[in-house]
């Protein structure tokens, strides 16, 4: 009997060459709920994650950086499974947050930002890698290159998702307006954890972390208001 991945002979229950099973089991009701319980798992998993990085956010990535990688969710897998649940709270309580654009709604701008709207999982990728490069740059010293601060951006970013998901809760419970509140504690936390990150004791580091985050999506629309009115500029008739 050889692998059925990669077709080496098999003399176990598991391929000695990429560890494939010989027999896959049945998916049924005990699988499903395997499936849960290990994502689930308060010593690793979605829960685990949520868990350190609201406690200590700095040292849960650093060791995730440099130690260890297999208690925690993929940043990038963790980050669009947060936005996912934020967009399922607001779709369900009919949130709307649209930012109004006003003279440019048939724009390539506006195009872009329904997208982002529509897509918060990758349009948070995309914001992490310009607020990255920005701590890149207020944190050379520290040796972390752009790579490695995009991975914590993940994880922060999928945090801050999670917080803009509670007070969507809130607001679809007890219709009050959440945007400003979520807002003003994600960049709260957002700040706290990457300070946390570099190192914690030094005040600066609070100062330049929120000067990252806002030079960061600062330049992000700017990127994006040059690109899409060069777009429409070109396609003019």
């Amino acid at each position: 009997m050889n692998c059925t991945k990669c077709n080496t002979e098999l003399t176990q229950n598991y391929c000695p060459n990429c560890g494939q099973a010989a027999i896959l089991k049945r998916i049924d009701s005990h699988y499903i709920i395997h499936e849960i319980e290990h994502v689930l798992h308060f010593e690793r998993g979605i829960l685990y994650t949520i868990k350190e990085l609201c406690i200590h956010p700095g040292k849960t990535t650093r060791n995730y950086i440099k130690e260890d990688r297999n208690r925690l969710v993929k940043p990038v897998i963790f980050i669009i499974v947060t936005s996912l649940i934020y967009t399922l709270i607001a779709h369900y309580f009919h949130i709307k947050e649209h930012v109004k654009m006003e003279g440019l709604e048939n724009s390539s701008v506006a195009t872009f930002m329904h997208w982002s709207q529509a897509n918060y999982g990758y349009s948070n990728i995309l914001l992490g890698g310009f607020i990255a490069i920005w701590l890149q740059l207020f944190f050379k010293k520290y040796g972390y290159n752009f790579y490695e601060v995009l991975i914590m951006m993940c994880f922060i970013l999928g945090i801050s998702m999670l917080i803009f998901a509670v007070f969507a809760l809130l607001a679809g419970i007890f219709h009050f307006q959440s945007l400003i509140a979520a807002g003003v504690t994600g960049f709260i936390y957002l700040t706290w954890a990457s300070a946390n990150f570099f190192e914690k004791n030094k005040i600066g580091n609070y100062f330049k972390a929120f000067s990252a985050y806002l030079l960061g999506t600062i330049t992000l629309y700017i990127v994006v208001f040059a690109v899409g009115l060069t777009i429409d500029y070109i396609s003019k008739p």
